[in-house]
């Protein structure tokens, strides 16, 4: 079950990837459970990127449909405020009500040069309904995101002048904890969404990595459109039995 809420947590974050987007977006998916012949929608996501300053303000609202509710209800919102240079994040807040349990955490950034310094606290509900609280100092150098403002920076990759093959890393800070995330260029596709659309997409996976080199999940696979806007169209995870599958809806 963990190691199924980790795919599901990191295939909704992932449909955060934006780029030469306007100012002001919004983007909706639906989030699919795919077995053989068996496909049922699970879920919904919101994303709304909005000018904050002189930066950006995300906002992702992620709830599960009525039916999965009494397998494992989600209802998640995720904020994170950024510069608009390089998308270089300030602070991040997840509020998470997940199987009747809360958690939350939030990270403060601060920057010395290439180096950066994250306060990080983090609140969780155990099963006895008891509050635990922790917190941490990590530190990074190089690319460094929260879970939302990675996709800044993912989105913003410059894939026509990319060959298969080509890797690009960042660290992500989620809660007390430093994870890798490697992404990897596959080259261009046509990929078919839901509503049967055909799209030119850029065909990219993510590996995300613990510290020790332990991988978090199952690589991800996700296209991303080919115009200036960079949207996410489609994303497959591969869970012990199915796939988690996030279409686009240009018309919800």
């Amino acid at each position: 079950m963990f190691l199924m809420k980790r795919l599901i947590t990191h295939i909704l974050l992932l449909i955060l990837t934006c780029s030469a987007f306007a100012s002001t977006e919004k983007l909706n998916y639906v989030v699919t459970y795919k077995w053989g012949i068996i496909q049922k929608d699970a879920g919904d996501v919101e994303i709304y990127t909005t000018p904050h300053g002189n930066g950006y303000e995300l906002k992702l609202i992620a709830k599960t449909k009525p039916w999965a509710d009494h397998i494992y209800k989600v209802r998640d919102t995720l904020v994170s405020i950024t510069e608009k240079q390089r998308y270089r994040p300030l602070n991040y807040t997840y509020i998470a009500h997940e199987k009747n349990r809360f958690r939350k955490d939030l990270i403060n950034f601060s920057y010395s040069g290439n180096n950066v310094t994250a306060h990080a606290e983090k609140v969780r509900e155990d099963k006895k309904g008891n509050i635990k609280n922790s917190s941490a100092v990590l530190e990074a150098s190089g690319p460094t995101y929260d879970m939302l403002s990675v996709y800044f920076f993912i989105r913003d990759l410059d894939y026509a002048n990319m060959k298969p093959g080509e890797n690009t890393n960042a660290t992500i800070i989620s809660g007390t904890k430093k994870e890798n995330l490697e992404v990897k260029f596959l080259g261009k596709e046509r990929v078919k969404l839901s509503d049967k659309s055909e799209h030119d997409a850029w065909h990219i996976t993510f590996k995300f990595t613990q510290q020790e080199g332990k991988k978090s999940s199952d690589d991800i696979n996700c296209w991303i459109s080919d115009d200036d806007r960079h949207i996410p169209l489609l994303i497959i995870g591969n869970l012990p039995i199915g796939q988690v599958r996030v279409n686009y809806l240009a018309n919800p």
